[in-house]
């Protein structure tokens, strides 16, 4: 499939689209290639989409991992595969410290047990067997000292180096959760946050997933340029995150597309956050403060359901995601809560892009 020619439509399953267009190919369903067809696919990287389409059915694995590398997804993989290779050297050393001072107790015990043995002994009573005999226990001793003192200082520094290590992939995965362009989690964050939402049923009446999508951002991206839109992008970005309680998740989840998890609020409050959020906007003026080009207003859908309303996760996005459909459908600029009967004449996009 020549992803460069997919349209790229709101209503179709999107996941589906990217599994047929790897199956087409002959790609591995690995994450690391469903993360780059993702991108290709949301068109938030043209010269990927172009280079990925130019593959044809005769993409290798290596041709993949290259894009990757060249398009920025490649770094993050070689970093954990680095950081693992430390951890194991690291658990390597520390296990050979543990090793020698096991060795070094064991031959400990011997010289305890043989010195022993030679007190007992009916020559014992000899001076200088007790004085031998009390010099090999204190050279022992002192050895040991030195060796437990050897190996205290090796176990805390391959704890620290191993320490180290942690907040390194720690950092990483901080970077790989979130999307470079707006600052906030990206869909992968949000996969995982999603998943997450109904491992206990306590609050879920107070538990919201709310999806916003610009209006018309295509007409935006075709008319201005796409970095006229990713600055657009940013701003909405920031509109929303200054809208969101410090708590609350916010997620940038498909190319012109937003994502928000609210815990411990109403319908009714989750509602008069989305029209604070859609007023704000509505009122923020897009304007280049260089040439003075005024790129119009800038509106928002939102569709929100409650977590009660549902039993699962992907019954929960498909019921957000309905509302945003009758929110588009109804006029656009408008947030819309899920009610029972709601339906839309297409299927539901999957949120399962990187959790298949």
């Amino acid at each position: 499939m020549n992803t460069a020619s997919t349209p790229k439509t709101t209503g179709p399953d999107i996941a589906g689209q990217i599994a047929h267009a790897m199956r087409s190919m002959g790609v591995s369903p690995i994450p690391r290639n469903y993360s780059l067809f993702y991108e290709a696919y949301i068109g938030s990287n043209p010269a990927l989409t172009k280079d990925l389409a130019a593959l044809g059915n005769r993409a290798t694995q290596d041709d993949l991992d290259e894009l990757s590398a060249r398009y920025g997804d490649g770094g993050p993989a070689r970093f954990i595969d680095d950081a693992h290779e430390k951890l194991r050297r690291e658990l390597e050393a520390l296990l050979g410290t543990l090793r020698r001072e096991q060795s070094s107790i064991e031959n400990y015990n011997r010289i305890l047990g043989e010195t022993r043995q030679r007190i007992d002994d009916k020559n014992a009573a000899s001076s200088n067997i007790l004085r031998n005999a009390i010099a090999l226990l204190a050279e022992a001793t002192g050895s040991k000292i030195i060796d437990g003192e050897k190996a205290f200082n090796d176990v805390n520094r391959h704890a620290e180096e191993m320490h180290q290590v942690r907040l390194e992939l720690d950092e990483y995965k901080r970077i790989a959760n979130t999307d470079s362009l707006t600052r906030l989690s990206n869909r992968r964050a949000f996969d995982d946050r999603l998943a997450t939402v109904y491992d206990t049923s306590i609050g879920l009446q107070y538990t919201s997933l709310v999806l916003l999508d610009i209006d018309h951002f295509k007409r935006i991206n075709d008319t201005f340029g796409h970095p006229v839109g990713d600055k657009i992008l940013a701003t909405v970005a920031s509109v929303i995150r200054a809208n969101v309680r410090k708590d609350g998740f916010v997620a940038r989840s498909g190319g012109e597309e937003f994502a928000i998890i609210l815990d411990g609020n109403t319908p009714e409050e989750v509602m008069v956050m989305c029209e604070r959020i859609r007023l704000s906007l509505e009122s923020t003026p897009f304007r280049n403060s260089r040439s003075g080009a005024d790129y119009g207003t800038v509106t928002i859908s939102i569709g929100f359901a409650a977590a009660a309303q549902a039993t699962n996760p992907t019954e929960l996005y498909a019921h957000a995601d309905t509302a945003l459909y009758h929110a588009k459908e109804t006029g656009r600029n408008r947030s819309v809560f899920y009610e029972d009967g709601m339906q839309k004449n297409y299927t539901g996009k999957n949120w399962l892009i990187y959790r298949t």
